[in-house]
Protein backbone atom coordinates (compact mmCIF):
# COMPACT_ATOMS: atom_id res chain seq x y z
CA UNK A 1 0.00 0.00 0.00
CA UNK A 2 1.06 3.62 -0.51
CA UNK A 3 0.42 6.47 1.92
CA UNK A 4 0.56 9.87 0.15
CA UNK A 5 2.25 11.63 3.04
CA UNK A 6 5.02 11.18 5.59
CA UNK A 7 4.76 8.88 8.58
CA UNK A 8 7.03 11.17 10.60
CA UNK A 9 4.50 14.00 10.39
CA UNK A 10 1.84 11.82 12.02
CA UNK A 11 3.92 10.86 15.06
CA UNK A 12 3.68 12.92 18.23
CA UNK A 13 6.94 12.56 20.15
CA UNK A 14 5.45 12.88 23.63
CA UNK A 15 2.71 10.30 22.88
CA UNK A 16 4.75 7.48 21.36
CA UNK A 17 3.90 5.21 24.28
CA UNK A 18 0.26 5.25 23.12
CA UNK A 19 0.25 5.25 19.33
CA UNK A 20 -3.13 5.01 17.61
CA UNK A 21 -2.90 5.78 13.92
CA UNK A 22 -4.79 4.91 10.76
CA UNK A 23 -3.34 5.80 7.37
CA UNK A 24 -5.66 6.40 4.42
CA UNK A 25 -3.77 4.83 1.53
CA UNK A 26 -4.31 5.61 -2.12
CA UNK A 27 -3.05 2.39 -3.64
CA UNK A 28 -3.24 -1.33 -2.90
CA UNK A 29 -1.40 -3.98 -4.87
CA UNK A 30 -1.53 -7.65 -3.97
CA UNK A 31 1.31 -9.75 -5.38
CA UNK A 32 2.39 -13.36 -5.13
CA UNK A 33 5.54 -14.07 -3.19
CA UNK A 34 7.34 -16.26 -0.69
CA UNK A 35 10.91 -17.43 -1.15
CA UNK A 36 10.09 -21.05 -1.98
CA UNK A 37 7.32 -20.13 -4.41
CA UNK A 38 9.47 -17.48 -6.10
CA UNK A 39 12.29 -19.96 -6.63
CA UNK A 40 9.95 -22.73 -7.78
CA UNK A 41 8.20 -20.38 -10.22
CA UNK A 42 11.51 -19.33 -11.77
CA UNK A 43 12.66 -22.94 -12.03
CA UNK A 44 9.42 -23.74 -13.82
CA UNK A 45 9.94 -20.87 -16.26
CA UNK A 46 13.40 -22.31 -16.98
CA UNK A 47 11.88 -25.66 -17.90
CA UNK A 48 12.69 -27.55 -14.71
CA UNK A 49 10.30 -29.68 -12.62
CA UNK A 50 10.36 -28.08 -9.17
CA UNK A 51 8.39 -29.53 -6.28
CA UNK A 52 7.09 -26.99 -3.77
CA UNK A 53 6.99 -28.02 -0.10
CA UNK A 54 5.41 -25.79 2.52
CA UNK A 55 2.30 -25.07 4.54
CA UNK A 56 -0.53 -22.82 3.30
CA UNK A 57 -4.12 -21.93 4.12
CA UNK A 58 -7.28 -22.76 2.22
CA UNK A 59 -6.88 -19.38 0.48
CA UNK A 60 -4.06 -20.92 -1.61
CA UNK A 61 -6.24 -22.26 -4.45
CA UNK A 62 -5.66 -19.43 -6.96
CA UNK A 63 -1.95 -19.32 -6.16
CA UNK A 64 -1.73 -23.10 -6.62
CA UNK A 65 -3.30 -22.83 -10.07
CA UNK A 66 -0.85 -20.09 -11.07
CA UNK A 67 2.17 -22.08 -9.94
CA UNK A 68 0.98 -25.29 -11.57
CA UNK A 69 0.40 -23.45 -14.86
CA UNK A 70 4.04 -22.41 -14.65
CA UNK A 71 5.41 -25.89 -14.14
CA UNK A 72 5.47 -26.20 -10.33
CA UNK A 73 4.46 -29.47 -8.68
CA UNK A 74 2.42 -28.50 -5.60
CA UNK A 75 1.73 -32.01 -4.39
CA UNK A 76 4.04 -31.45 -1.41
CA UNK A 77 2.07 -28.46 -0.11
CA UNK A 78 0.23 -28.96 3.19
CA UNK A 79 -3.07 -27.08 3.56
CA UNK A 80 -3.89 -25.90 7.08
CA UNK A 81 -7.39 -26.35 8.41
CA UNK A 82 -7.16 -23.35 10.74
CA UNK A 83 -4.78 -20.67 9.41
CA UNK A 84 -4.39 -18.47 6.36
CA UNK A 85 -1.37 -18.51 4.08
CA UNK A 86 1.54 -16.42 5.36
CA UNK A 87 1.66 -12.87 4.05
CA UNK A 88 3.65 -9.67 4.28
CA UNK A 89 1.67 -6.42 4.47
CA UNK A 90 3.55 -3.19 3.91
CA UNK A 91 2.67 0.51 3.67
CA UNK A 92 5.20 2.91 2.13
CA UNK A 93 5.12 6.69 2.49
CA UNK A 94 6.39 9.46 0.19
CA UNK A 95 9.90 9.18 1.67
CA UNK A 96 10.00 5.39 1.07
CA UNK A 97 9.75 4.74 4.80
CA UNK A 98 7.87 1.54 5.49
CA UNK A 99 5.60 0.19 8.21
CA UNK A 100 5.06 -3.52 7.72
CA UNK A 101 3.80 -6.69 9.35
CA UNK A 102 4.48 -10.34 8.61
CA UNK A 103 1.76 -12.87 9.37
CA UNK A 104 3.23 -16.36 9.63
CA UNK A 105 -0.13 -18.15 9.74
CA UNK A 106 -0.03 -21.61 8.23
CA UNK A 107 3.74 -21.42 7.79
CA UNK A 108 4.14 -22.67 11.38
CA UNK A 109 2.67 -26.02 10.31
CA UNK A 110 5.56 -26.64 7.91
CA UNK A 111 7.41 -28.15 10.88
CA UNK A 112 4.99 -31.10 10.65
CA UNK A 113 5.96 -31.96 7.05
CA UNK A 114 8.12 -35.03 6.46
CA UNK A 115 10.25 -34.90 3.30
CA UNK A 116 10.50 -38.63 2.65
CA UNK A 117 6.98 -39.20 1.22
CA UNK A 118 7.32 -36.21 -1.12
CA UNK A 119 10.77 -37.24 -2.30
CA UNK A 120 9.59 -40.80 -2.87
CA UNK A 121 6.52 -39.69 -4.81
CA UNK A 122 8.23 -37.09 -6.99
CA UNK A 123 11.78 -38.36 -7.42
CA UNK A 124 13.21 -35.02 -6.30
CA UNK A 125 17.00 -35.30 -6.00
CA UNK A 126 17.94 -32.01 -4.32
CA UNK A 127 16.21 -30.31 -1.38
CA UNK A 128 16.54 -26.52 -1.08
CA UNK A 129 15.93 -25.35 2.48
CA UNK A 130 14.89 -21.71 2.15
CA UNK A 131 13.48 -19.29 4.78
CA UNK A 132 10.52 -20.96 6.46
CA UNK A 133 9.26 -21.75 9.92
CA UNK A 134 12.53 -22.12 11.89
CA UNK A 135 11.58 -25.51 13.31
CA UNK A 136 10.72 -26.70 9.81
CA UNK A 137 14.13 -25.61 8.54
CA UNK A 138 15.85 -27.50 11.35
CA UNK A 139 13.72 -30.62 10.86
CA UNK A 140 14.30 -30.71 7.11
CA UNK A 141 18.05 -30.22 7.40
CA UNK A 142 18.21 -33.01 9.98
CA UNK A 143 16.13 -35.30 7.77
CA UNK A 144 18.33 -34.63 4.75
CA UNK A 145 21.43 -35.62 6.69
CA UNK A 146 19.76 -38.69 8.20
CA UNK A 147 18.37 -39.96 4.89
CA UNK A 148 21.34 -38.94 2.75
CA UNK A 149 19.41 -36.44 0.62
CA UNK A 150 21.43 -33.86 -1.27
CA UNK A 151 20.45 -30.47 0.05
CA UNK A 152 21.17 -26.79 -0.38
CA UNK A 153 20.91 -24.31 2.50
CA UNK A 154 19.44 -20.84 2.05
CA UNK A 155 18.75 -19.48 5.57
CA UNK A 156 18.79 -15.80 4.42
CA UNK A 157 15.97 -13.85 6.13
CA UNK A 158 15.73 -16.31 9.00
CA UNK A 159 19.36 -15.78 10.04
CA UNK A 160 18.13 -12.96 12.26
CA UNK A 161 15.78 -15.37 14.07
CA UNK A 162 18.00 -18.43 14.31
CA UNK A 163 20.59 -18.86 17.07
CA UNK A 164 24.16 -19.85 16.33
CA UNK A 165 23.67 -23.58 16.95
CA UNK A 166 20.50 -23.53 14.87
CA UNK A 167 22.30 -21.89 11.95
CA UNK A 168 24.94 -24.60 12.16
CA UNK A 169 22.24 -27.28 11.95
CA UNK A 170 20.63 -25.70 8.90
CA UNK A 171 23.96 -25.33 7.08
CA UNK A 172 26.14 -28.29 8.04
CA UNK A 173 26.39 -30.90 5.31
CA UNK A 174 24.80 -28.76 2.60
CA UNK A 175 25.99 -29.29 -0.94
CA UNK A 176 25.35 -25.60 -1.61
CA UNK A 177 25.12 -22.60 0.72
CA UNK A 178 23.41 -19.44 -0.56
CA UNK A 179 23.61 -16.02 1.10
CA UNK A 180 24.12 -12.36 0.25
CA UNK A 181 27.07 -10.34 1.49
CA UNK A 182 25.34 -9.11 4.66
CA UNK A 183 23.96 -12.56 5.48
CA UNK A 184 27.42 -14.09 5.01
CA UNK A 185 28.85 -11.79 7.67
CA UNK A 186 25.91 -12.50 9.98
CA UNK A 187 26.28 -16.24 9.49
CA UNK A 188 29.96 -16.10 10.47
CA UNK A 189 29.21 -14.00 13.55
CA UNK A 190 26.33 -16.18 14.75
CA UNK A 191 28.05 -19.52 14.22
CA UNK A 192 31.53 -18.46 15.33
CA UNK A 193 32.85 -20.18 12.23
CA UNK A 194 35.70 -18.85 10.11
CA UNK A 195 35.60 -18.94 6.32
CA UNK A 196 37.75 -22.13 6.27
CA UNK A 197 35.35 -23.67 8.83
CA UNK A 198 32.45 -23.12 6.43
CA UNK A 199 34.40 -24.73 3.60
CA UNK A 200 34.86 -27.81 5.74
CA UNK A 201 31.10 -28.28 6.31
CA UNK A 202 29.56 -27.30 2.95
CA UNK A 203 30.34 -28.20 -0.63
CA UNK A 204 30.11 -24.83 -2.38
CA UNK A 205 29.32 -21.38 -1.02
CA UNK A 206 27.53 -18.92 -3.30
CA UNK A 207 27.46 -15.31 -2.10
CA UNK A 208 25.74 -12.50 -3.99
CA UNK A 209 26.83 -8.86 -3.95
CA UNK A 210 24.03 -7.12 -5.84
CA UNK A 211 25.31 -5.08 -8.77
CA UNK A 212 28.84 -6.25 -7.94
CA UNK A 213 27.98 -9.78 -9.00
CA UNK A 214 28.50 -13.05 -7.13
CA UNK A 215 31.25 -15.17 -5.63
CA UNK A 216 31.39 -18.95 -5.84
CA UNK A 217 33.79 -20.62 -3.40
CA UNK A 218 34.48 -24.35 -3.56
CA UNK A 219 35.60 -26.61 -0.73
CA UNK A 220 39.18 -26.58 -2.00
CA UNK A 221 39.27 -22.78 -1.67
CA UNK A 222 39.07 -22.02 -5.38
CA UNK A 223 36.97 -18.93 -6.05
CA UNK A 224 35.03 -17.61 -9.03
CA UNK A 225 33.92 -13.98 -9.32
CA UNK A 226 30.89 -13.61 -11.56
CA UNK A 227 29.95 -10.12 -12.82
CA UNK A 228 26.28 -9.17 -12.78
CA UNK A 229 24.23 -8.72 -15.93
CA UNK A 230 23.84 -4.92 -16.28
CA UNK A 231 20.36 -3.75 -15.31
CA UNK A 232 18.29 -1.65 -17.69
CA UNK A 233 16.44 -0.20 -14.72
CA UNK A 234 16.14 -0.93 -11.01
CA UNK A 235 12.41 -1.24 -10.41
CA UNK A 236 11.92 -3.60 -7.44
CA UNK A 237 14.66 -5.57 -5.62
CA UNK A 238 12.20 -7.91 -3.90
CA UNK A 239 12.80 -11.50 -4.97
CA UNK A 240 16.03 -10.82 -6.86
CA UNK A 241 17.97 -13.24 -4.65
CA UNK A 242 15.31 -15.90 -5.22
CA UNK A 243 15.71 -15.44 -8.97
CA UNK A 244 19.46 -15.88 -8.69
CA UNK A 245 19.06 -19.10 -6.72
CA UNK A 246 16.63 -20.51 -9.27
CA UNK A 247 18.93 -19.75 -12.19
CA UNK A 248 21.92 -21.21 -10.38
CA UNK A 249 20.05 -24.38 -9.42
CA UNK A 250 18.66 -24.83 -12.93
CA UNK A 251 22.20 -24.67 -14.25
CA UNK A 252 23.61 -27.11 -11.70
CA UNK A 253 20.75 -29.57 -12.17
CA UNK A 254 21.24 -29.63 -15.95
CA UNK A 255 24.97 -30.20 -15.75
CA UNK A 256 26.32 -26.70 -16.31
CA UNK A 257 29.53 -25.61 -14.62
CA UNK A 258 29.40 -23.53 -11.47
CA UNK A 259 30.50 -20.52 -13.50
CA UNK A 260 27.74 -20.89 -16.08
CA UNK A 261 25.19 -21.62 -13.35
CA UNK A 262 26.08 -18.40 -11.52
CA UNK A 263 25.91 -16.47 -14.78
CA UNK A 264 22.45 -17.87 -15.45
CA UNK A 265 21.45 -16.92 -11.91
CA UNK A 266 22.62 -13.38 -12.55
CA UNK A 267 20.49 -13.18 -15.70
CA UNK A 268 17.33 -14.33 -13.92
CA UNK A 269 18.07 -11.95 -11.03
CA UNK A 270 18.21 -8.92 -13.29
CA UNK A 271 14.97 -9.93 -15.02
CA UNK A 272 13.27 -9.95 -11.61
CA UNK A 273 14.87 -6.61 -10.69
CA UNK A 274 13.45 -4.88 -13.75
CA UNK A 275 9.78 -5.46 -12.91
CA UNK A 276 7.51 -4.84 -9.94
CA UNK A 277 6.70 -8.07 -8.16
CA UNK A 278 8.61 -11.30 -7.69
CA UNK A 279 6.79 -13.37 -10.31
CA UNK A 280 5.85 -10.74 -12.87
CA UNK A 281 8.91 -11.24 -15.09
CA UNK A 282 8.91 -13.24 -18.29
CA UNK A 283 11.62 -14.98 -20.28
CA UNK A 284 12.02 -13.41 -23.71
CA UNK A 285 14.12 -16.22 -25.08
CA UNK A 286 15.85 -14.38 -27.89
CA UNK A 287 16.38 -11.26 -25.82
CA UNK A 288 17.62 -13.25 -22.84
CA UNK A 289 20.19 -15.12 -24.93
CA UNK A 290 21.43 -11.84 -26.38
CA UNK A 291 21.79 -10.20 -22.96
CA UNK A 292 23.64 -13.25 -21.72
CA UNK A 293 25.98 -13.17 -24.72
CA UNK A 294 26.55 -9.42 -24.35
CA UNK A 295 27.68 -9.94 -20.75
CA UNK A 296 29.48 -13.28 -20.81
CA UNK A 297 30.29 -13.93 -24.47
CA UNK A 298 28.94 -16.05 -27.30
CA UNK A 299 30.58 -19.27 -26.08
CA UNK A 300 28.95 -18.89 -22.66
CA UNK A 301 25.58 -18.16 -24.29
CA UNK A 302 25.86 -21.33 -26.36
CA UNK A 303 26.41 -23.36 -23.20
CA UNK A 304 23.14 -22.14 -21.65
CA UNK A 305 21.10 -21.97 -24.84
CA UNK A 306 19.01 -25.02 -23.99
CA UNK A 307 17.74 -23.35 -20.82
CA UNK A 308 16.90 -20.11 -22.62
CA UNK A 309 15.11 -21.64 -25.60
Amino acid sequence: MHFPGRFAEQLVAENLAQVSLSFLVDDLVVRRGGAAANIAFALGVLGQRPVLIGAVGDDFADYRSWLERNGVDCSGVHVSEVAHTARFVCTTDEEFNQIASFYAGAMAEARNIELAPVVAATGADLVLISPNDPLAMLRHADECRQRGYRFASDPSQQLARLGGQEVRRVVEGAELLFCNAYEWGLLLRKTGWSEPDVRRVVGTRVTTFGAEGAEVVCRDGSCLHIPAVPARGRVDPTGVGDGFRAGFLAGVQTGLSLERSAQLGSLVAVLVLEVTGTQEWALDHGGARQRFADTYGAEAAADVAALLS
